[in-house]
């Protein structure tokens, strides 16, 4: 009970909210870098209703108002700092996509190796494979913008960001990840 209890509690405090640190706003600005974004605040719950259907959004878990103020500021953040972007993909989830929408810099464009891993461990190794590939080809110009969830940032790098909170990651082609950790984003600037 108290090693579950201590478990849970790391995960939380993983789970905080962060501020977004310099360094990873200036590679950004720099071009060349991706940022992997966790989608914004969704009503309190893990994955999506039993039955769900990625085609209808009525029938999952959307982003609430605080999430969608979290988009909001996020991309008014990244405008103010002339941040430039290339591309922007996200899962085909609604909450990944309106969180993609809102932050309003740009056309979005669906990619499956970004969908949620809850509940389809089948898919764990497959996604990382082509999200690691998507990440070191990268080249820009401008970042690339990756709107995903919490199970596959916590599958590709151990930890858990806070909504609309992600790691700034520079591509390295031929290393075995594809990238290395330069930074952290966040609407909290």
């Amino acid at each position: 009970m108290q090693r579950s209890l201590l478990g849970a509690l790391a995960f939380l405090l993983l789970a905080l909210p962060a501020r977004a640190d310099e360094a990873g706003l200036r590679a950004l600005q720099a071009g060349g870098h991706v940022v992997l974004l966790r989608h914004a605040a969704t009503p309190p719950g893990v994955g999506d209703p039993r039955g769900f259907k990625l085609e209808d959004c009525a029938t999952q878990r959307n982003l609430n108002d605080e999430g969608r103020e979290e988009s909001r500021k996020l991309g008014r953040l990244l405008r103010e700092r002339r941040v430039k972007v290339g591309r922007i993909l996200t899962s085909e989830w609604c909450r990944s996509v309106e969180t993609a929408e809102l932050l309003g810099l740009g056309k979005i464009e669906k990619e499956s190796a970004l969908n949620d891993l809850y509940g389809r461990p089948q898919n764990r190794e497959p996604q990382l494979a082509a999200l690691k590939k998507l990440i070191a080809e990268w080249k820009g110009p401008g970042a690339l913008v990756l709107v995903s969830h919490s199970s596959i940032i916590g599958a590709l790098l151990q930890e858990n960001p806070g909504t609309a909170a992600g790691p700034v990651l520079a591509p390295v082609a031929g290393d075995r990840d594809g990238f290395k950790l330069v930074g952290q984003i966040s609407p909290e600037g």
